[in-house]
């Protein structure tokens, strides 16, 4: 836990944790299983007008945040939503925004994103790629320059929050290097095949593009932009990938006090107190990595790739141990449908893989460290 929360970025978190309460409880969670797009467009607004869509984007083009630190509240809000295993294209939203924001804004598109009528996916995973969390590497999508602006071909997989997109901004190696562009998901040559998900909260979908047609303006910065949003989206997912170990470890220490067995606490077993001793620790080292790699991107540190990587591969590794130990914990009931703790595993487990595994990025701190 952070012990340098200001005032403000209480109000944001304790507004959030409010809200996801009354409009998000895990019951509404598990009633959107099989919604097509996971979450309700209504319930997003909402969560627009508190502020979470215009975080990341500069107060000139309608932006702003309530601390001027906007990394770091959303980062709250990210950290609530993963206490709740709360649906909703967070991360891809907000990474779109302040690329728009920062490269130019597309005020109608950027207006959209702020409100939360609009929903953007970002498209920059392609499948069996390795090295796509760099952005010069990795990249076999093309943009192909025309006389009215480019033809952009190519696969990404998987991509968060493409079902039922309103726009696409798609990485891609132009004649300059890695670019972004920003398409209408409508566009003619757009395929969305959805793919299935072993996190029941999140929907994710296979992108091609068959020679797609875009005007000249739909470049969205280059090379240092793909790699910004890389740090914005995993210092994000990092964020809530604590939330959802946070509760869980929570919710299994009140369980080994509530349950008894022959008239002993489970917490009172000092086998048991070892194993919570050491999910503690893990817990507050994944609390610091993931504020230090936010701290750094919201800075925007020379080292924020490493530090962001350094979280990604510490809290992706201890995140599923811990919950599988809770788990176990729990005993028979952990491995039910009914009990809310398999919601948790799936979140962490897909957050483990998306946007780089724990070996991808243990790979790209190596790499940063030779250069």
């Amino acid at each position: 836990m952070r012990l340098d929360v200001s005032t403000e970025q209480e109000l944001v978190r304790d507004t959030t944790r409010r809200f996801l309460a009354e409009r998000a409880p895990l019951t509404e969670v598990r009633r959107l299983f099989d919604d097509p797009l996971g979450y309700d467009r209504a319930w997003w607004r909402q969560g627009a007008e508190l502020g979470w869509t215009s975080m990341l984007v500069p107060e000139e083009h309608g932006g702003g945040s309530l601390t001027g630190e906007g990394l770091l509240d959303l980062a709250m809000v990210a950290e609530e939503m993963g206490r709740m295993v709360s649906p909703g294209p967070l991360a891809p939203v907000n990474v779109v925004a302040a690329l728009l924001g920062a490269c130019g804004p597309r005020d109608k598109v950027l207006e959209g994103l702020i409100a939360g009528d609009v929903v953007a996916a970002w498209c920059v995973a392609e499948p069996g790629a390795n090295g796509t969390w760099g952005p010069a590497a990795g990249v076999a999508s093309t943009a192909e320059r025309t006389s009215a602006g480019w033809l952009i071909s190519g696969t990404k997989s998987p991509v968060e929050a493409a079902v039922g997109a309103d726009y696409l901004l798609v990485s891609a190696r132009a004649p300059d290097g890695p670019a972004q562009f920003l398409v209408p998901a409508t566009a003619a040559g757009i395929t969305i095949t959805p793919l299935r998900s072993l996190d029941f909260t999140r929907r994710y979908a296979s992108v091609r593009f068959e020679q797609v047609e875009v005007g000249a303006e739909a470049i969205v910065g280059g090379a240092d932009d793909v790699e910004r949003g890389i740090q914005l989206a995993v210092a994000l997912q990092c964020a809530e990938t604590v939330g959802v170990i946070d509760r869980v470890f929570s919710f299994t220490v009140e369980y080994a006090f509530d349950r008894s067995t022959f008239g002993r606490a489970l917490a009172s077993y000092q086998a048991l107190k070892h194993r919570f001793a050491d999910m503690k620790m893990w817990l507050e080292a994944c609390h610091a990595t993931a504020a230090g790699a936010v701290d750094a991107v919201q800075a925007a540190s020379p080292d924020a790739a490493r530090l962001v990587s350094v979280a990604a591969a510490y809290i992706g590794d201890r995140s599923t141990a811990m919950i599988q130990d809770c788990v176990q914990l729990h005993g028979g009931i952990g491995i039910t449908w009914e009990h809310d703790i398999h919601l948790y595993l799936r979140r962490a487990t897909v957050n483990r893989a998306t946007y780089g595994t724990p070996h991808d990025h243990r790979e790209r701190v190596a790499a940063l460290l030779a250069a």
